[in-house]
C-alpha cells in the first residue's frame, strides 16, 4: 500500500512548499504555524469528544489521531512537525514518527502543549492556522486562507493515490454492506458488516455512514442505524452513502439496490446509465453547472419514462422545476482532505465566488473544471414527502401521476455517487475501478 505513496510523497511536500511560499510572500508573512487541534471534552464530563485534525495539517502530514502537535514552516528552511508524546499511563500516548514521509520533516518530540512554544518563530510576521484559545500570531488571516484552499483544487499524485486507496477500501465495505442488505440484516448490523470490510472504526470514517432501508433514503442525511430486522416481505430498498479514509483523505462512495426484480429495479439500474452518461462528460474546460443540469435533464427523461410526469418533455419538467422536487440537492462537490472540499465556488485566489445558478441553491460547486481536480458525481431521484406535498400543493401538481408516485414512496430513494480524478483529456473514476477490483 505504501510504495507509490513513498514515491509520490517528497513531490507533493516540495508542491506544498512552492505554494505555501507563494501564498506566504504575497501575504506579507515571514512564518506559518500550524496546529493540529486540541482534545475538547464532553460539558460536565471526562471523556472526550472524537478528535478531528485541522485539515490544513494533515495536508502536511500524514498524523490524523494526535492532538496538540505542530508544524512549524519559514520559507528556505524544513519544515518541522513538533509532535506530541506525552508520559502517560491512562491513555497510550502516540507512537513515535517512523515510516516514508518522516524524512521530509525536523521532527521535534514534546511532552506537555507548553513546550510546544520554544520551538514558534521569535521574530517576523507569522500566520497562525487552525482552532486556538492561546494564538501565536495572526490568526487564519483570510486572504492567505483563500490563496492556499484555491491552491488546494489541483491534487497532486499523493492526494489522488490517497483518495484511490481510500475508494478501495469504501469499495470493500460497500461489497460487505449489500451482501449483509441481501440477508435480511438490520441497518445497524449493516453498518456494523461495513466497518469490517472496509477496516475502519466509526471515529476513522470521514462523514456518517448513511444506511438506510426503504423510506429511510428519503431522508438525505440519514445517520440512525436502527436495529430492527425487517421481514422480507418489508424489505424494499437499501441506500448506502459511505467512505473511507486513507491519510485522513477521503472516498465518498453511494449505491441503492432494490430487494427484488421489480420497477424499482430497474429505475434503479436507468438512474446508474444516466449517472455513467453524466460521468463521461468530465474532462478539462466543462463548467460543472453544466453537469449539474445534465442531471437535471436525465432525471427529467426518467420521471417521463416511467410514467411519474405525463403531458411535458424533458425540457418543461425541468424549467417548471418538477424535477428538483426529485432531485433536490447538487449533483456533486469537491472532494480531498475533507469530503466536502473547499474553493468550490472559488473565481481566483483573492476570495472572488461564482454565484449558483438561479433555483439551484444546493450545489456545492460551480467553477469549470480543470486537470488534477477530483469531485464528486452524485445525482439522485427521491420520493421525498415534504417535497412532494408542495408540488402537490402547486400549479404543476396536474402533470403528476399521484398514484404512481405514492407506489414508489416506500422505496425512499435513490442515489449513485462516484469519485473522479479529471485527467488531460478526460477523467479517470476512482470508484468504478474500485469496485471493479472488489469481488462482490
Amino acid at each position: 500500500m505504501t510504495d507509490k505513496l513513498a514515491q509520490f510523497y517528497p513531490d507533493h511536500i516540495a508542491t506544498l512548499i512552492a505554494r505555501h511560499d507563494r501564498a506566504l510572500a504575497d501575504e506579507g508573512f515571514d512564518h506559518l504555524l500550524i496546529f493540529a487541534g486540541s482534545q475538547r471534552m464532553m460539558f460536565l464530563d471526562d471523556m472526550p469528544y472524537p478528535f478531528k485534525v485541522n485539515p490544513h495539517f494533515k495536508y502536511w502530514v500524514p498524523v490524523i489521531d494526535n492532538p496538540h502537535c505542530f508544524l512549524v514552516y519559514t520559507p528556505g528552511a524544513k519544515p518541522r512537525l513538533v509532535f506530541h508524546q506525552p508520559v502517560d499511563y491512562w491513555h497510550k500516548p502516540a507512537e513515535t514518527p517512523n515510516g516514508y514521509w518522516t524524512e521530509q520533516f525536523e521532527i521535534s518530540m514534546i511532552a506537555t502543549p507548553e513546550e510546544a512554544k520554544q520551538f514558534f518563530p521569535k521574530t517576523g510576521k507569522t500566520a497562525f492556522i487552525g482552532e486556538t484559545d492561546d494564538p501565536h500570531g495572526e490568526v487564519n488571516p483570510e486572504p492567505l486562507m483563500h490563496r492556499l484552499h484555491f491552491e488546494r483544487s489541483w491534487k497532486t499524485d499523493y492526494e489522488i493515490e490517497c483518495m484511490r486507496l481510500a475508494n478501495e477500501r469504501g469499495a470493500r465495505g460497500h461489497r460487505a454492506a449489500e451482501k449483509a442488505f441481501r440477508a435480511g440484516a438490520s441497518e445497524y448490523e449493516i453498518h456494523i458488516e461495513y466497518l469490517r470490510a472496509a477496516d475502519s472504526t466509526e471515529e476513522e470514517l470521514p462523514y456518517g455512514n448513511i444506511i438506510a432501508l426503504n423510506e429511510h433514503a428519503a431522508v438525505l442525511h440519514y445517520y440512525q442505524h436502527e436495529r430492527v430486522k425487517l421481514s422480507e416481505r418489508d424489505r424494499h430498498s437499501f441506500l448506502i452513502d459511505a467512505g473511507a479514509s486513507v491519510n485522513g483523505y477521503a472516498s465518498d462512495i453511494t449505491r441503492t439496490y432494490s430487494a427484488r426484480n421489480d420497477e424499482f429495479r430497474q429505475l434503479v439500474g436507468e438512474m446508474d446509465r444516466a449517472q455513467q452518461e453524466i460521468c463521461a462528460q468530465v474532462k478539462p474546460g466543462v463548467n460543472y453547472p453544466d453537469l449539474h443540469m445534465l442531471a437535471h435533464r436525465k432525471v427529467a427523461e426518467l420521471l417521463r419514462e416511467f410514467g411519474f410526469v405525463r403531458s411535458l418533455d424533458a425540457d418543461g419538467i425541468v424549467e417548471r422545476r418538477i424535477s428538483s422536487t426529485f432531485l433536490p440537492h447538487g449533483v456533486g462537490h469537491f472532494i480531498g482532505l475533507q469530503v466536502h472540499d473547499v474553493a468550490g465556488f472559488a473565481a481566483d485566489a483573492r476570495g472572488t465566488t461564482i454565484p449558483k445558478p438561479e433555483g439551484h441553491p444546493y450545489l456545492r460547486l460551480t467553477r469549470v473544471i480543470e486537470e488534477r481536480q477530483v469531485f464528486t458525481i452524485e445525482p439522485g431521484f427521491y420520493f421525498i414527502p415534504s417535497l412532494l406535498k408542495e408540488l402537490k400543493d402547486g400549479a404543476n401538481a396536474k402533470y403528476v401521476d399521484w398514484e404512481k408516485v405514492e407506489s414508489f414512496r416506500k422505496f425512499g430513494g435513490i442515489r449513485i455517487e462516484d469519485d473522479v480524478v479529471v485527467t488531460a483529456n478526460g477523467h479517470e473514476n476512482l470508484t468504478r475501478k474500485a469496485f471493479a477490483g472488489v469481488s462482490g
